[in-house]
């Protein structure tokens, strides 16, 4: 069956859950708001669909399988995580509106390519995919897959964005500002210890 409601509550629950998606991407619409943060949330859609098809065509087993490049992903998704934690640790201690014009969100690509190193979405994906096979072609397993993750994805990221963009309101002094930035640091640099569990 192409649509199982089990899976979709899974998945939907699996990404709607604090992780390195939720977490980036109600900074940035408390950063940059809701219109800028979108490449940033239409490339996190994209990257999750193409993340979780791949998981079903049995690239998710053969990065288990080596331990050098489990242990070299593992590594760069960690590295990256920690990097966008300095990155909101370090950030404009002032509201959006008086933020720096050089700071930008998120890319599209950016977006995309992260995907392949969050340990989160690889984990749902896993899960997903072994616990949830309609045992179809690899080809519609890697569909079916990709637009659950696609598209309840979508919901979760508008969702995110949107509470993000409204905080702002609530932020308007620098100080309340900066320690947002700084707990979304703190809990973004958190992440990485899913990693290594």
């Amino acid at each position: 069956m192409f649509f199982d409601p089990l899976l979709y509550t899974f998945v939907f629950l699996g990404l709607f859950t604090p992780g390195p998606n939720v977490i980036m991407l109600t900074a940035s619409g408390v950063r940059f708001g809701f219109l800028r943060t979108l490449p940033h949330l239409f490339g996190v859609v994209v990257g999750v669909g193409i993340t979780a098809g791949v998981t079903a065509l049995g690239v998710g087993a053969a990065v288990q399988a080596s331990p050098t490049l489990n242990l070299v992903l593992r590594l760069g998704a960690a590295g990256f995580i920690l990097w966008m934690a300095w990155g909101l640790w370090k950030a404009s201690a002032r509201p959006r509106k008086a933020a720096d014009p050089d700071e930008k969100p998120l890319s599209f690509v950016g977006a995309v390519l992260f995907q392949w190193i969050n340990p989160k979405v690889w984990a749902v994906a896993f899960a997903a995919s072994a616990g949830y096979s309609a045992g179809l072609p690899a080809g519609i397993e890697a569909a079916r897959l990709a637009t659950a993750f696609s598209s309840l994805n979508l919901l979760v990221c508008l969702f995110w964005t949107a509470a993000g963009s409204l905080l702002t309101a609530l932020l308007s002094a620098p100080l309340a500002w900066k320690i947002f930035l700084r707990f979304m640091a703190v809990l973004l640099a958190f992440t990485t210890l899913l990693i290594f569990r």
